[in-house]
């Protein structure tokens, strides 16, 4: 299966490696662009606002007609949009080109995962988009590090050059590819239409929760660790997350096609809420480990079981929905990371982060149940045979 979907688990490399790339190179790109470091920040702003808008409404509009010229176009949009951050001159054009790299991500995840879906036979979709949120994690985990270390070598531009380098390679693979394409656009029921459903708001919810705890907390993973007396494991943590996040990724599709996604989504997310117990009233490395890497792996496995969870039934409406659970994944990562900061900013110590953490995560494991339940099928209405038949 790798080999049919491989073009889009490149493109999902690019998208994980640019989303926080510019994390570990921030002193760099604010000295060249002579500005602050909270300046250069608001590109990451930038590209989660433009990506959560994109993704709901311009995914189906893009696709409807030809799904390969929809990922191309998006593709292209986001390569642009990178070249151009390389290319920056100053801020102003810096912080405009995160944008439209944005855009090309939003409509590009949920295009991607909606693609995988339809290249693969019915009892393989979760594999098929847990393979996509595993190239996500990948990059997201090789991202920051591999992004320093280009950064400190030859300099930040070259950093935004690798983004685009993944993203052409995947964007050449597509545009060869011999076999067709699935349909996934031009149906009914797609578009902004799909959010007034309830259990479709209520996975919508969840997914911002998961990236309010999950993504948002992993910002002050080494503050945290530095507040419990484990400044020197904080590497050890960032790995041990990194790790659990790309295996929770790579194993969690086959359970999703054997046991179902309904099952599977109350148990990551109690999971997840476990790890961040751990962190809140254990102060032993050993555990922390353990605990870490949990909660790396149920961060990202949540992803393709959520998008099962909301899709299995209404493959129709595959793009559209993914687009809004991504958009509000990332919406709750910025959001996550700004209310620990305003957290931070208040005296609250690193250390007490994961408690709040916890709470965001029982909320979002006490609304699972709207999510998993499962639709109720009307009974066919049994009418009575007309009066003329019954006296012939």
């Amino acid at each position: 299966m790798i080999r049919t979907v491989w073009p889009l688990v490149v493109a999902a490399i690019a998208l994980g490696i640019d989303a926080y790339v510019l994390a570990g190179v921030l002193p760099q790109i604010a000295g060249s662009l002579t500005t602050t470091v909270g300046a250069i920040g608001l590109g990451v702003t930038a590209f989660t606002g433009a990506y959560a808008l994109a993704g709901p409404l311009l995914s189906g509009p893009l696709v409807a007609g030809s799904t390969r010229r929809g990922l191309l176009v998006a593709l292209a949009v986001f390569n642009v949009g990178n070249l151009v951050t390389a290319l920056a001159p100053n801020l102003g054009v810096f912080l405009g080109s995160r944008v439209v790299a944005g855009i090309g991500a939003g409509v590009l995840t949920a295009v991607a995962t909606s693609a995988a879906a339809g290249m693969v036979t019915a009892e393989m979709r979760g594999r098929a988009m847990a393979l996509v949120t595993l190239g996500l994690s990948a990059g997201t985990v090789m991202g920051v590090p591999l992004g320093m270390l280009i950064g400190q070598q030859f300099g930040w531009r070259w950093t935004m050059g690798l983004v685009v380098g993944v993203g052409l390679v995947s964007m050449l693979a597509i545009a060869t590819r011999a076999r067709p394409m699935p349909d996934i656009g031009g149906r009914g029921g797609t578009g902004l239409s799909s959010i007034i459903i309830p259990r479709v708001a209520a996975g919508v919810g969840v997914a911002f929760l998961f990236g309010v705890s999950s993504l948002g907390l992993y910002t002050y993973l080494l503050p945290m660790a530095a507040d419990k007396g484990m400044a020197g494991w904080g590497f050890a943590f960032v790995w041990a997350w990194g790790i659990g996040g790309v295996t929770g990724a790579a194993l969690v599709g086959r359970p999703i096609d054997v046991f179902g996604s309904r099952r599977l989504l109350p148990v990551i997310a109690g999971l997840l809420l476990a790890s961040f117990v751990v962190l809140a009233f254990v102060d032993e490395p050993t555990a922390w480990l353990v605990a870490v890497l949990l909660w790396g792996a149920c961060g990202w496995a949540v992803v393709p079981t959520l998008q099962d969870v909301l899709t299995r039934s209404r493959p129709e409406r595959t793009t559209s929905l993914v687009a809004f659970q991504m958009s509000a994944i990332y919406l709750g990562s910025a959001v996550g990371s700004a209310a620990g900061s305003a957290l931070l900013a208040v005296d609250l110590r690193a250390g007490q982060l994961p408690t709040w953490a916890a709470g965001v995560a029982l909320l979002a494991l006490l609304i699972t149940p709207l999510v998993v339940a499962r639709r109720r099928r009307r009974a066919p209405i049994a009418h009575a045979a007309p009066e003329e038949s019954r006296a012939a």
